[in-house]
């Protein structure tokens, strides 16, 4: 039995009675109607309208039928109706009527070529032109793992969507265009517009240049060879400041560009990443409001110091805890001595330079705060570099104790090897046998008796500071999964699929309207919309750091065995 399916706007339900217009898709034997010519109109220029509007949309678009809407049967009407067919030739030719005096409607096909068969059942579906036109349809999220019948529904749903977003030259013209032809469509009550939105396509064009133009003026001084020699480059690339002034930097040049964006994602993208800058400047302007209210700034100058000295008096009095009997541990005496001697020196010093520094602490953050105007992703970003340089004496007293800790690990494990006769091939990165005199025995042992001796000393320091180091390490992830999460976050998607889910179309579904023997089965087709993790899934939007790819497992052997870690290391950046 074949199944004929034809796509009615229900727009055009009330329409006058006249030609049905639209396009035919043989693959599914489906017909969608786009538009109704109605009466009255000359032939030749609805051919001519036909023929310009194929060319604007390289949509085969052609008259499909007539539409019939007439309170009472008129026999002349339908022989008329009828005779149209012999001037517009299509195979199959499609014949609408609706009733007011029934809730039923009738649909008819004729065949001119009699070799077809004959169609055995008709589907009406009605379907919401605006909607269908204004989204995008999307795959389902399964789709790889899907059975071939779902794949090929979503193809053919796509042709449909794909068809009517095409023709949208045609829903131009409307019925107050006192023309030779009237359309009825989903826009014949008048064009949509919108007086706010051609004014700020108005002024875009001249902020778009002046942006443009300051953009690439920045841009070329960011590029300038000045900022590529030591140390500016190293800062450059160290600080979480400049990585997101320059990641601002890209986006701002993605949405000043006068490129057209060629598809659907490309549109969304610079949607999103302008809806991302509006809200990170309005939440840093907030921000910026709140800290220059009631000289708060002043406050927290005021704090700053006595939080720093309250700090190092505490490291003070765990380096002293150290150079004592820990938890009863009986430490090696004058290696505990001199590690614990040098790491208060550096905490001397660190208190020196922050006193030194105290006079002008509120003018830095006075200068700090300004910066929020830029964004809230900005202000977040120093907020990382203050709390690493206000840290740095912790990173340093992390990398002695990794350093000197390593050095005994891989000491050990070399000298372990030498007990048992073997040695670490470097050409052939592997360990290979070896034979050793007795003066290189005893000197081994005695090596690794102290190594081994030392060992718990120097451990006790090294998990004391990579505890403090992992503390800083969390609050500063922390701080840039907030900055990553501000700009990879898809806002004007998730407006959009709150506000208009319809255009973010996850596929559709029917509802059966009516049934009944011998009368065309009518259903409505209603978009289903895409889920929210879904949208924020296809929409993310890059970002510039990148998490580290080690293991639970990878982490713990590098934190056993005395490697550095950096967990927000930067793209581009070797892992040491």
């Amino acid at each position: 039995m074949v199944v004929l399916k034809v796509f009615f706007p229900s727009c055009c339900s009330s329409a006058e009675s006249g030609l049905l217009v639209g396009h035919w898709i043989p693959e599914q034997n489906s017909a969608v109607i786009l538009a109704v010519f109605h009466f009255p109109f000359i032939p030749v220029q609805v051919k001519q309208y036909l023929s310009e509007v194929r060319q604007v949309t390289q949509v085969n678009v052609s008259v499909l039928g007539t539409w019939s809407n007439c309170k009472k049967k008129e026999e002349s009407l339908s022989e008329f109706l009828e005779d149209l067919g012999t001037i517009f030739s299509h195979e199959p030719w499609i014949q609408l009527c609706k009733e007011t005096d029934s809730k039923f409607w009738s649909c008819s096909v004729i065949q001119k070529h009699p070799s077809t068969p004959k169609e055995d059942e008709i589907i009406l579906v009605y379907y919401d032109q605006r909607k269908v036109m204004l989204s995008h349809l999307h795959p389902p999220g399964n789709l790889t793992n899907s059975t071939d019948h779902k794949a090929e529904d979503a193809s053919k749903l796509a042709v449909i969507f794909d068809t009517v977003a095409k023709s949208k030259v045609l829903f131009m013209k409307d019925r107050y265009d006192y023309g030779p032809i009237k359309l009825t469509h989903w826009q014949s009550e008048g064009v949509e517009a919108s007086i706010i939105v051609e004014l700020m396509k108005q002024a875009s064009i001249p902020v778009c240049m002046l942006l443009t133009f300051l953009l690439s003026f920045v841009s070329s001084v960011c590029k300038s060879r000045v900022l590529k020699f030591w140390p500016l480059s190293f800062i450059w690339s160290k600080l979480s400041t400049c990585e997101q002034l320059g990641h601002r930097l890209e986006h701002l040049q993605v949405i000043s560009s006068n490129r057209k964006a060629q598809n659907q994602p490309q549109l969304m993208r610079k949607a999103n990443i302008f809806v991302s800058l509006l809200a990170d400047v309005a939440l840093g302007i907030l921000l910026m409001s709140w800290l220059y209210r009631k000289n708060r700034i002043g406050h927290l100058a005021d704090t700053l110091i006595p939080v720093a000295d309250h700090v190092a008096k505490e490291l003070q009095g765990l380096l002293q805890w150290l150079m004592g009997v820990p938890a009863g541990l009986k430490m090696n005496r004058a290696l505990d001595q001199v590690l614990g001697r040098f790491f208060l020196y550096h905490i001397h010093l660190w208190i020196s330079y922050i006193h030194l520094m105290s006079p002008f602490i509120e003018m830095i953050l006075w200068y700090v705060g300004l910066s929020a105007c830029l964004g809230l992703t900005v202000a977040l970003s120093i907020l990382s570099d203050i709390i690493a340089l206000l840290t740095f004496h912790i990173y340093c007293f992390y990398v002695y104790g990794a350093r000197l800790y390593c050095l005994k690990i891989y000491g050990l494990s070399s000298l372990w090897r030498l007990f048992r006769g073997k040695k670490w091939n470097v050409l052939r990165q592997r360990v290979d046998s070896c034979s050793y005199d007795l003066d290189q025995l005893f000197i081994g042992t005695l090596l690794f008796t102290i190594l081994l001796f030392l060992l718990p000393t120097t451990a006790l320091y090294y998990l004391v500071f990579t505890l403090l180091r992992l503390l800083v390490v969390v609050v500063q992830g922390l701080i840039h999964l907030l900055v990553d999460l501000i700009d990879s976050l898809p806002l004007y998607s998730i407006l959009l699929r709150l506000c208009r889910s319809y255009r973010l179309a996850a596929g559709v579904k029917f509802r059966v309207l009516e049934q009944r023997t011998g009368k065309p089965l009518r259903l409505l087709m209603q978009i289903n919309p895409l889920s929210y993790g879904r949208v924020v899934q296809t929409y993310r939007l890059p970002t510039y750091s990148c998490y580290p790819k080690d293991s639970w497992g990878s982490l713990c052997k590098k934190l056993f065995l005395g490697e550095l870690i950096y967990p927000w290391k930067h793209k581009g950046e070797k892992q040491d």
